[in-house]
C-alpha cells in the first residue's frame, strides 16, 4: 500500500500531534500509511516517562508532555520533522525495525551530502562525529506507530543547551548548517523520504 506524503509546512507541535493521536485512532485496516513533514515554532516536548530534570532552563520556551518515548527534546525553526505514521503490525514490522529505518535513513541521506554519520545502540538518533544531529522517538498504539524524526537543519543550537538532549547531560549536538551544508529546513525533505522508502522497501509514493 502507497504512503501518502503530507507536507504542513510550519505548524504548532501540540495541533500536530493530537492530528497524529486521532489519525491513528481512527484509522482502519485499509487506511494508507502517512508521512507528515513539519518544521514547529520552539518548543521542548518531554517524553511520556521522561524525567523533567532533565529540562534545565526552558525559558520562555513552551514544554509539552507528549507521549512518545524518551526523554527531552527540543523542536524549532530550522529542524525538519518527519511524522511516521504506519501500520507496523500490517507491514510486518517490529518497533526496533522502524527506529532503525527511521535512522538508516538520515545516515543515508546524510551521506548525499558528504558527511559519515552513525546511529547509536544507547542513545536513539543519528550522530556525526560524536554530536547529536537527529533525534527520534516513536509511540506504538493498536499496531500502529506515530512520531518520528527531526533533522536539524539549521535551528538555532542555543536551545539545546538549556537542556540534557535525551537526557544526557553535556551531549554535543551539530545541524547541516554547522557541516558545509547550506539548504533551507525542507530541501532535504523529498530525499528522506526517498531513503525511509528504500528502507521499508516500498516504492509507492503519493503527494
Amino acid at each position: 500500500m502507497a504512503f501518502r506524503v503530507r507536507m504542513l509546512e510550519r505548524a504548532d507541535y501540540e495541533p500536530v500531534w493530537r492530528a497524529m493521536q486521532e489519525f491513528t485512532e481512527q484509522r482502519t485496516d485499509d487506511t494508507a500509511d502517512e508521512l507528515w513533514l513539519v518544521e514547529h515554532p520552539p518548543v521542548y516536548t518531554l517524553g511520556m516517562n521522561g524525567d523533567a530534570a532533565h529540562i534545565l532552563d526552558a525559558g520562555d520556551v513552551p514544554v509539552v508532555r507528549t507521549d512518545r518515548g524518551g526523554q527531552v527534546t527540543y523542536h524549532g525553526p530550522g529542524q525538519l520533522v518527519l511524522y511516521a505514521l504506519v501500520d507496523l503490525q500490517r507491514r510486518k514490522l517490529g518497533v526496533r525495525r522502524m527506529v532503525s529505518a527511521l535512522e538508516e535513513s538520515v545516515v543515508a541521506l546524510l551521506r548525499q551530502y558528504g558527511l559519515s554519520a552513525q546511529a547509536r545502540s544507547d542513545a536513539p538518533g543519528v550522530y556525526v562525529q560524536g554530536a547529536k544531529i537527529a533525534s527520534l522517538g516513536l509511540r506504538v498504539r493498536r499496531g500502529c506507530c506515530y512520531h518520528g524524526v527531526a533533522l536539524n537543519v539549521r535551528p538555532e543550537l542555543e536551545a539545546f543547551g538549556r537542556i540534557n538532549p535525551c537526557g544526557y547531560a553535556g551531549l554535543p549536538v551539530t545541524r547541516l548548517a554547522d557541516l558545509g551544508v547550506d539548504a533551507q529546513v525542507f530541501e532535504p525533505a523529498a530525499a528522506l523520504v526517498r531513503e525511509l522508502m528504500v528502507q521499508l522497501g516500498d516504492e509507492e509514493i503519493e503527494i
